[in-house]
């Protein structure tokens, strides 16, 4: 669908890898926006403030369609890359290590020493 609304409107020449990286940048922050200055239980109860769900709802919409058209443009089998990113999470942030603990993998530091954003 993504990509034939594309194609209808002749915008293939418009739709290089860059733009798109651009213009999903911009939603992103378009999203961000909705969030910036809110409490952490402001953002969690931002779908039900007058006018917002509308709003976040447009703005994630508008990311997953340049996420959808650049998966497209390069061949990407989004299905394919997420089950073997989500193989490769699951190895490297073992629930027994992990398990209620917000944790970075670092690829260098034992188990043992890992710590909240190192």
């Amino acid at each position: 669908m993504v990509a034939d609304f594309a194609t209808e409107r002749a915008w293939e020449n418009f739709h290089t890898p860059k733009n798109l990286v651009m213009a999903l940048t911009g939603e992103v922050d378009e999203l961000s926006e909705l969030f910036q200055w809110l409490t952490p239980e402001q953002s969690q109860a931002i779908m039900a403030a007058p006018g917002q769900r509308v709003r976040v709802e447009d703005e994630v919409a508008d990311i997953l369609i340049y996420l959808l058209r650049l998966a497209d443009v390069l061949e990407v089998d989004l299905a394919g890359v997420v089950e073997a990113k989500i193989r490769r999470n699951a190895d490297r942030y073992p629930v027994s290590e992990v398990y209620g603990r917000a944790v970075k993998y670092t690829g260098s530091i034992p188990s043992s020493r890992w710590s909240a954003g190192h």
